[in-house]
């Protein structure tokens, strides 16, 4: 059983950054999702175990990186220029790259961001 925690999400304002954290990023590949109100869940990047290969989805890869750091054990989602339709809670998971989340088997509990204008 792997409990992923998420952190770093919060009030920002539009055209800020924010970088979000997920734990422990293990042995395993790892994505980000995100889910506004009343609304689907939304693939937003995933990265494999080793790093080397990592991809964001088209509508926020201009703006959204993922990376993970092994040594720290910990997953990231660099958000730049935020916008206000960015407000959602973000969710890590592991287990896939995949875009669907169901291929994904852990997930963390959510940060909320809520983006300002």
């Amino acid at each position: 059983q792997v409990q992923l925690v998420e952190s770093g999400g919060g009030l920002a304002q539009a055209g800020a950054s924010l970088r979000l954290s997920c734990a422990p990023a293990g042995r395993y590949p790892m994505g980000w999702f995100r889910q506004a109100p009343g609304k689907d869940r939304e693939f937003l990047a995933a990265i494999s175990w080793s790093g080397d290969f990592a991809y964001s989805e088209d509508s926020v890869k201009d703006r959204f990186t993922i990376s993970r750091d092994n040594a720290r054990g910990t997953l990231y989602l660099h958000m730049n220029k935020l916008k206000l339709e960015d407000t959602a809670v973000y969710f890590c998971a592991a287990g896939s790259t995949s875009t669907d989340w169901a291929s994904y088997t852990y997930w963390g509990q959510g940060t909320q961001v809520t983006v300002s204008s």
